[in-house]
């Protein structure tokens, strides 16, 4: 069947369940700044091994599919690539997800007349996505490459050296496309440290940012059985845009879920906030 343009119409599916609309906006404009000192771009994508950068996956909200990212270590003499290979093979939090095959090889990663061309194998052609998640998938890409490159170049996939052209059923990426408004297209509470699983020691450092309602979100702290620690609020550094926020914790040794929540002045009017969780244990 023929599908919509990644930049032309709206778009609206399903992924295990009925999600809302979500409205897909215009150009970026979240600044990105490159992975590692030097890290900007040219003919290839080479940079210095071990670097760190964010890769986004896809999560479930009252919004429909948003992008949720994970900090992760990139090995290898090109980020880029390692970034994009991390993104197929999927997160490590079990609350998000991927609906890239993972049977995608990445070939390149390059950048040239101004254009990031990531070309992969013809394994990316099968995805187990409605339009919504489909749509999600195209800026999940983009994200993540631009992320690690530091640029704000407009992404073109690239499938064994050609234009990706018609995908998954449901829509076309036929030429090169930015990142779409923050605001539309990410979870609006992010927690980017500790990592799930992550090992700490006391007092536990929570950092991450997010786009709230005047400025603040509510955290808590839950032990293993579930019951409530410790909870309070925090401040980002400014509200309605994504900004840093972060708090510490005086914690026993144990196992822990940190959770974050978008305040909700609609007084649940809006449907269920957003809430990002990481599991810890301190030590």
């Amino acid at each position: 069947m023929s599908g919509h343009s990644v930049a032309g119409p709206r778009w609206r599916g399903l992924v295990g369940l009925v999600l809302v609309l979500v409205v897909l906006g215009g150009c970026a404009n979240e600044p990105t700044g490159p992975a590692t000192p030097g890290a900007t771009g040219g003919p290839t994508t080479g940079t210095a091994p071990g670097i760190a950068s964010f890769v986004y996956f896809l999560v479930d909200t009252r919004a429909g599919v948003r992008l949720a990212r994970e900090r992760r270590r990139l090995a290898g003499t090109d980020a880029a690539k390692a970034a994009v290979e991390a993104m197929i093979a999927g997160p490590t939090d079990p609350d998000y997800t991927t609906t890239w095959d993972p049977q995608t090889r990445v070939l390149s990663v390059r950048r040239a007349a101004g254009v990031i061309e990531v070309d992969v194998s013809a394994d990316a052609r099968r995805a187990n996505a409605g339009s919504e998640a489909a749509a999600r998938m195209v800026q999940q890409l983009v994200y993540t490459v631009t992320e690690v490159l530091g640029r704000t170049d407009p992404v073109q996939l690239l499938i064994e050296g050609r234009p990706a052209g018609e995908l998954w059923g449901v829509l076309v990426w036929d030429r090169a496309v930015r990142r779409e408004p923050p605001l539309d297209v990410r979870m609006l509470v992010q927690i980017d440290s500790p990592g799930d699983g992550a090992v700490v020691s006391s007092p536990v450092t929570v950092e991450g940012t997010a786009a709230v309602f005047e400025a603040q979100l509510s955290w808590r702290v839950l032990s293993a059985d579930g019951a409530v620690v410790r909870q309070g609020t925090a401040m980002t550094s400014e509200g309605q845009r994504f900004a840093p926020y972060s708090f510490t914790l005086p914690l026993d040794r144990g196992r822990y879920v940190v959770q974050v929540e978008e305040d909700d002045p609609s007084g649940g009017q809006g449907g269920t906030p957003m809430t990002d969780t990481r599991t810890v244990t301190v030590e």
